[in-house]
């Protein structure tokens, strides 16, 4: 089974002298896909490590990376309403998967076996689904087989979770996977249908720089970039102190001390606190609505909606082998304070 190249087998090491091996059949009525970090053909969606913070991968390299190469698979049904699987670790190209000794794994009640990866594959299906009202809801670990189980002790711990007997594997709209080193969002083509687009975004930027927001101090007219220049800050960029929400052009005073150099005091309000270039965030899967960009995250600076911009505010991701914390969607980096995002104070034209 295992050296038939047709065959999709799963090999369960229990010890050097015992090994059990699963044979897979073609089904005909579902496609599989496959998620991991090897480039090698049997990987459909390679996915590499997100860096918290930068704008490209080039900037810092992964000396170690924790994804795995074969980290999970999505078995789709081809007829409706097309339900989509998840499935810890992934055939690769000899259409094997090897669990090895250290991996935990144990035989069912009903005689199947089962096994975790390594890191694990975890998910969290938001409540309510992906709209205005959605709630976070439970990191759960998948196994090889697909059944749901509680997380175990840190990623990588020998003994297994709880079995969620009353979970299933199939994915919702809205649903995260976490391959430990990187967070994919699931979104459905019927949840993507009642999602802003790319055009409804640029029309939100070109209706707030309509408006002519200013500068309260320097009184000139801020406008945010083109979502194609989200690399280099322009002129007219505006910035914001997080602490208050009042929306400000670049100046270069209140600074509170030289050690802390991003700490500064508002003109407005005299509270301190960082002072940063606001960028609108272009994605637009991840807005749960489609309403003005408002809300801005604490501390990148990345603006969406308010209600976008509350409901990752409060999303607990992965974060290394046991921590939890939340995280801008659109650049991964760790909200900060005790909002974690913050209502923007724009200042219109005196005209």
């Amino acid at each position: 089974a295992i050296s038939c190249k047709g065959q999709h087998s799963i090999s369960y090491t229990l010890s050097r002298n015992q090994t059990v091996v699963v044979e897979y059949t073609h089904d005909k009525d579902t496609d599989m896909f496959q998620v991991g970090r090897s480039t090698e053909s049997p990987i459909d969606f390679v996915v590499t490590d997100t860096i918290s913070g930068s704008q490209n991968n080039d900037e810092a390299q992964i000396t170690q990376s924790t994804i795995s190469r074969f980290a999970c698979r999505v078995v789709c049904d081809r007829n409706e309403p097309y339900t989509a699987r998840i499935f810890a670790a992934g055939f690769d190209s000899s259409k094997n998967i090897f669990l090895g000794e250290k991996a935990a794994k144990w035989k069912n009640p009903d005689g199947h076996m089962d096994g975790l990866t390594t890191n694990g594959v975890l998910v969290m299906h938001p409540r309510g689904g992906f709209t205005e009202e959605s709630q976070p809801g439970v990191w759960r670990e998948i196994s090889v087989c697909g059944d749901v189980y509680t997380l175990r002790e840190t990623r990588s711990a020998q003994q297994r979770g709880k079995l969620v007997e009353s979970e299933t594997n199939v994915l919702q709209d809205g649903s995260l996977i976490d391959l430990c080193g990187a967070t994919l969002l699931w979104r459905t083509a019927d949840g993507l249908f009642h999602t802003p687009t790319q055009k409804h975004i640029e029309a939100l930027r070109q209706e707030i720089n309509a408006a002519r927001p200013q500068c309260p101090v320097g009184l000139n007219t801020l406008a945010f970039p083109s979502i194609n220049r989200k690399e280099v800050v322009e002129e007219k960029q505006p910035w914001a102190y997080l602490s208050c929400g009042h929306v400000h052009g670049y100046h270069n005073w209140g600074h509170r001390s030289d050690t802390e150099a991003n700490e500064r005091e508002c003109p407005m309000c005299r509270t301190v606190g960082p002072y940063v270039p606001l960028w609108l965030g272009c994605e637009a899967g991840f807005y749960v609505d489609a309403g003005p960009p408002t809300h801005a995250f604490t501390p990148c600076g990345h603006v969406c909606s308010e209600k976008s911009a509350k409901y990752w505010s409060q999303i607990p991701l992965p974060h290394g082998t046991h921590a939890f914390h939340a995280a801008c969607p659109f650049c991964a980096t760790q909200l900060l304070g005790e909002q974690n995002c913050i209502k923007l104070i724009f200042q219109g034209p005196v005209d």
